[in-house]
Parts: C-alpha cells; structure tokens; sequence
C-alpha cells in the first residue's frame, strides 16, 4: 500500500478518466502514458467500469498504477480490487470502503473537505486524502489545512487543470487529480488523442517545474 502512495506522489498526477467508450480506453491510456501520466482513475459510474480498469491492468501490467473512481460503497470497492484497482477514490468520506481497502492492502483515498473530514479519514486508516471540490476554496485553502494538520496528505480534485496546477503543488498538495482538461469525451470522440498526449505533457511539465523551484 506505501509504493502506491509513494507512486502517486512522485508522478503527482492522477488522470480522471470518466464515461468514455470502453472501445476508446486503451488509445485513452497510451496517450496519458506517453504524456508522462502514470497514475490514471476509472470512474465507477462509467458504463463497463470495472471491465475498463482490467483492460488497463492486462494491458498495461504494473507500468500504470489504476484506480477506481466515484467509489461510494465498500462492494464497489472490492469489486474494483478484484478487476485490478490500486487505489480506490471517494468524492465522500466513506469509511467502510477504507477498511475494505486496507483489508486488500490498496490505498483508499476519500473524498473529505472540512478538516474535520480530513482528521476523520486518517483516523479511519488513510494515508491519503481527496480535498473535493478544490475549486470552490482554491490553492491556498490546501495550505490553510496544512498549517494545523501538516502531517495530511492531500490530493487536490475540482477544476484543476494546466494553468492552476503549480499554484496546488505550491500550496502543498501532495498531488492532483485532473478531469476533463486533460481528457474529455469531445476528443475522445474525434480521435484527438495527440492533443491527449500534449495536455499531459504540460501539466506533467508545470507540476516538476514547480516541485523543482520549491526545492
């Protein structure tokens, strides 16, 4: 469970991928992977969810670390697991699928907003938490959070994209999960797969360029 923690940290960006074609998935996935994203999230409210992560986990192998998104109960959880999920995400905080990832050794990362819900959630078990939705608050609530519970690690998801990434990682958190900035049905659709592969590269580029300046 620490190597998928620590992977995540160090790739810093998580990509959201949500109700495309199953048909799509893979192209989906080669194009994030060679963009630089190694960390990718299939939301469970996708048609043929779980069907698409084991795609990607047979495909892919331990070359691309896999989560199940949009997890709202420990069954989904487990079936997520069972298809080949690494991590599993939460937009709540849920604490039977917490206990039912620690049971299967994967990382859970719920949803929380308040630091109450953050505290709750490592209480529970999580090394790592979902502070949704960030766009409502900004990057510098990830810092606020931060100055009494500094020990929180934090994944900042809502409205991140390109051009605000480097102000999360400046403000503290621990990494990002990007929706349909990076990948939307709209491209997907047209086949637009290079512009897939060239958002990855930016937002791969703004998240080290600013890990470099804090040093």
């Amino acid at each position: 469970m620490y190597g998928i923690f620590q992977n995540i940290g160090e790739t810093g960006v998580i990509s959201i991928v949500r109700k495309i074609p199953i048909e799509s998935i893979l192209d989906t996935v080669e194009a994030l992977y060679q963009g630089g994203i190694r960390c990718v999230e299939i939301t469970m409210d996708s048609p043929q969810g779980l069907t698409m992560i084991e795609k990607v986990r047979d495909n892919y192998q331990d070359k691309m670390l896999i989560g199940a998104g949009t997890v709202l109960d420990s069954e989904t959880a487990r079936c997520a697991i069972l298809a080949g999920a690494d991590f599993v995400l939460s937009p709540t905080l849920c604490t039977d699928v917490i206990e039912m990832c620690n049971i299967y050794g994967k990382l859970a990362v719920p949803g929380v907003f308040t630091p109450t819900e953050a505290l709750t959630a490592v209480k529970a078990g999580a090394q790592l938490v979902k502070i949704f939705p960030v766009s409502s608050v900004g990057p510098n609530y990830i810092k606020d959070i931060l100055g009494p519970l500094g020990q929180i690690k934090m994944l900042a998801v809502g409205g991140v994209n390109a051009d605000n990434a480097a102000d999360y990682i400046k403000s503290g958190a621990y990494a990002l999960g990007i929706g349909s900035c990076l990948v939307n049905k709209q491209d997907i659709s047209a086949g637009n797969f290079d512009i897939i592969k060239s958002r990855a590269v930016t937002i791969i580029n703004n998240v080290k360029n600013e890990r470099s300046n804090k040093g």
